[in-house]
């Protein structure tokens, strides 16, 4: 240490303590803070060593700094202070990272996510500040207020994408959203129609304005928007396949606009096969639309070639194919029954009639096998029994020829 005189004055001499090579020393400045300059890494372009100031009122709050500042280098997570909010940080990775490369129809998804649980919880903090606490916070609050488990782990996983993104531009080291636990999931039952129902469900939609788009739901396995968005580009009566490759969606800001999504909830195209039945109501479709469009004259437009349209040629509208089904299935007795109970009655009947379940998977356009497994993994036991009885009939018939 190397004390400086300066002619009788009372300003407390400055010090001057060695450090390690990172740091090279730390001194007491004229205005009291200590400080000491630790070596953070190389310029790239001029490879220079690139230093940063610590400061603090007291010589041991520096060293704890460049202690801390050390082993962060050494663990590979030492981050540059910043004071970018996580409200920018979420808007900059909206704009440069997602707008192109997402459906126009997820980016609102994730605005509105954004815009109601993110930014009103975290929005005003620093990025680098927030932690695991926060974001169980906001989790626990959405499950107070009524929030579906399902709902909590899908604006979860908005805020991990973007935190993920942030880790790889360098501005966080950590993603605070591995630090929270999802609310545990609840898997409800599905009800698909039984074999008792099934014909019931067809007598009770005869001459319904969307019978056809019902029972094509049924023999297909199609979800709502894949339905209503078919077209017949997409229908070959000779080979009797589908092609599922677009959706009819709509926009979710107030009065969005429906439209043609061209791509599955899954972002997969696919061809399927459904039973000849399926065809005869596709053919009753044909007529029926073909004479609505006999009596539109001039006023039809059916701009997307679609299957299922108004009078008109206009799209149906999802909410007019939801509210009929709700209608009839409470005359049936299945008020508890969804549109989207007639793709599972499609996958069980698949399963119950010995289909395998990669080729389930196939018709319904699942990512995995082991996602359709999981599904209807109750319906799968009957195939499990089936193969068991196989088995054991072979070994049987073994035994009886020796």
């Amino acid at each position: 240490m190397t004390k400086h005189t300066n002619g009788g004055s009372n300003k407390k001499p400055r010090k001057n303590t060695r450090t390690s090579n990172n740091t090279g020393s730390i001194r007491q400045r004229p205005n009291g803070l200590w400080e000491a300059r630790v070596v953070i890494g190389t310029d790239p372009a001029t490879g220079k060593q690139v230093r940063k100031s610590v400061y603090g009122d007291k010589e041991k709050d520096v060293r704890r700094k460049v202690t801390e500042i050390q082993n962060a280098l050494d663990n590979g997570t030492y981050q540059e202070p910043n004071r970018m909010k996580v409200s920018e940080w979420l808007e900059e990775w909206l704009n440069t990272f997602c707008a192109h490369k997402l459906k126009p129809y997820t980016i609102v998804a994730y605005r509105g996510i954004i815009k109601n649980h993110l930014n009103p919880a975290i929005g005003a903090m620093k990025l680098q500040e927030v932690r695991g606490l926060h974001i169980q916070r906001i989790y626990n609050r959405m499950i107070a207020d009524g929030a579906s488990p399902k709902t909590v782990k899908n604006i979860g996983a908005v805020a991990h994408k973007a935190f993920n993104v942030a880790i790889k531009q360098g501005l966080i080291s950590v993603n605070p959203c591995d630090a929270a636990e999802f609310p545990k999931m609840e898997h409800h039952e599905i009800k698909p129609l039984t074999d008792a129902e099934i014909p019931i469900f067809l007598n009770a939609i005869k001459g319904d304005p969307m019978e056809n788009a019902y029972a094509l739901c049924l023999f297909a396995g199609l979800r709502e928007g894949e339905c209503l968005g078919l077209s017949w580009n997409q229908v070959d009566f000779e080979r009797q396949t589908l092609v599922i490759s677009q959706q009819l969606q709509r926009g979710k800001t107030k009065g969005g606009q429906y439209y043609i999504a061209s791509s599955t909830k899954s972002g997969r195209s696919r061809t399927i096969m459904p039973p000849p039945i399926a065809f005869e109501y596709l053919k009753s479709e044909k007529r029926r639309q073909l004479a609505n469009q006999l009596a539109a004259g001039t006023e039809w437009n059916n701009e997307h070639n679609l299957v299922f349209t108004t009078d008109k040629g206009k799209n149906c509208a999802v909410s007019t194919f939801y509210k009929g089904f709700k209608r009839l299935l409470k005359e049936m007795g299945r008020p508890d029954a969804r549109p989207h109970d007639l793709r599972h009655t499609a996958a069980t009947v698949a399963i119950a009639s010995g289909a395998d379940i990669k080729s389930v998977q196939s018709l319904l356009g699942h990512a995995t096998a082991s996602f359709t497994l999981n599904v209807y993994a109750h319906t799968s036991e009957k195939m499990m029994e089936d193969t068991a009885a196989r088995v054991q009939n072979y070994y049987d018939q073994l035994k009886t020829s020796l």
